[in-house]
């Protein structure tokens, strides 16, 4: 059975860095699979952050994420990580990993869904 299982949310001021960390876990070894980062802002819709394309692996970034924010993977560890810098108030939200069997390009609604973490970007 799948699982993910994000960690590294809390409160950081203005301009401040936080780095976000999701465990998956009930993936064959040498599978194959996406994952990616989402959020939930307060009165807003989920929207797609950071994610790899399933074509050569390259990072995908949403506009607000793109130049701030840095996804990577570890598969070894089955571990996946966003750096989020220069934060701003925008940026508090509720951080989801997702992960999916099926690896498509962009951003598109995952099966595997974490509890999500509090990002809280404020003075």
């Amino acid at each position: 059975q799948v699982h993910v299982a994000e960690s590294g949310g809390g409160l950081v001021q203005p301009g401040g860095s936080l780095t976000l960390s999701c465990a998956a876990s009930g993936f064959a070894s040498e599978e194959d699979y996406a994952i990616g980062w989402f959020r939930r802002a307060p009165g807003k819709e989920r929207e797609g952050v950071s994610c790899f394309d399933s074509t050569d692996g390259s990072t995908h970034y949403s506009h607000p994420a793109a130049g701030r924010f840095t996804i990577s993977r570890d598969n070894v560890k089955s571990t996946m990580y966003l750096q989020m810098n220069s934060l701003k108030p925008d940026d508090t939200a509720v951080y989801y990993c997702a992960a999916d069997r099926r690896w498509y390009d962009g951003f598109y609604d995952y099966n595997y869904w974490g509890q999500g973490t509090q990002v809280t970007v404020s003075s």
